[in-house]
């Protein structure tokens, strides 16, 4: 019979008394023991992971979409190109998040809800901040948030700052294309379609060869809206399939209040234009 194979005898370091370890470095201590379920219901432990899982990724959107806007805002959109791709790739893994939750039935779900008590994902701070990020602000949203005055402020925060489109935009017009002054100015509203920007647009892309780094901008930014309105659609279907058209936890509508997201349009003259081309 072989000997037990023993990963010491290859040089693998097998004692960590006085060295960092795996689980040092990644603090697992404290990540697999922050589900604390509040029932007896097995499914809940999955309900548990599954949005614990989904604000780790929103953490790293929300790093990757301001290394992106420092670029572009700097000038440097190669970089910053690696970093929009890759906050498509997230949201497409919290796409494929939703397969897994819908494995949870109407059933499974009504043995632990009422613990939730009003908590819900609408309050997710992380969630609201990518929406502000990406220009779909409304100040209404920041209220949810009024008890803890560090959130309230981090939102007010980034109602402050241009959002990523209006970078873009900033960057294009200090290339010398026409974008109104209007369209760069830090607002506490969604962006207002524009002509000007819409033929903006489509200027670059009869042209993709003489513009190509604002080309390539414009396709990942349609990359990175299409991925989150794919997101947005796996929510609507995964509530629906889970409680119907009852009432959200956090009191909102339900399906009937997501539906109502699927019809926003995070850049909409890149999604018009092609019409005209």
């Amino acid at each position: 019979m072989a000997e037990p194979y023993d990963p010491a005898d290859e040089g693998a370091e097998m004692a960590f008394e006085r060295r960092m370890s795996y689980g040092d470095y990644l603090a697992l201590d404290c990540i697999l023991t922050a589900q604390r379920p509040l029932s007896d219901a097995p499914d809940e432990m999955l309900f548990i992971i599954q949005h614990q899982t989904s604000e780790l990724w929103m953490k790293l959107m929300l790093h990757e979409l301001d290394a992106a806007r420092q670029a572009i805002a700097a000038g440097h959109t190669a970089p910053a190109m690696k970093g929009l791709a890759r906050v498509s790739r997230i949201m497409e893994q919290l796409n494929s998040a939703w397969d897994v939750l819908r494995t949870m039935t109407p059933s499974d779900y009504t043995t632990f809800r009422a613990a939730l008590g009003q908590s819900s994902g609408f309050q997710s701070l992380q969630y609201r901040l990518i929406e502000f990020a990406l220009g779909n602000r409304n100040p209404a949203m920041i209220r949810p948030h009024a008890h803890d005055p560090a959130s309230a402020e981090a939102l007010e925060v980034e109602l402050s700052r241009p959002s990523l489109y209006q970078v873009v935009l900033g960057h294009a017009r200090s290339l010398g294309h026409d974008v109104p002054e209007a369209a760069l100015a830090p607002a506490r509203a969604p962006h207002v379609p524009s002509d000007r920007v819409r033929a903006m647009w489509e200027a670059v892309y009869r042209d993709p060869g003489r513009h190509w780094a604002l080309y390539e901008t414009a396709e990942k930014l349609v990359d990175l809206e299409d991925y989150f309105r794919r997101w947005r659609f796996n929510h609507v279907t995964t509530v629906e399939r889970v409680i119907g058209f009852k009432r959200g936890t956090g009191g909102t509508g339900g399906v009937s209040y997501l539906k109502r997201m699927l019809e926003v349009e995070l850049f909409p003259e890149l999604w018009h234009v092609r019409t005209e081309l």
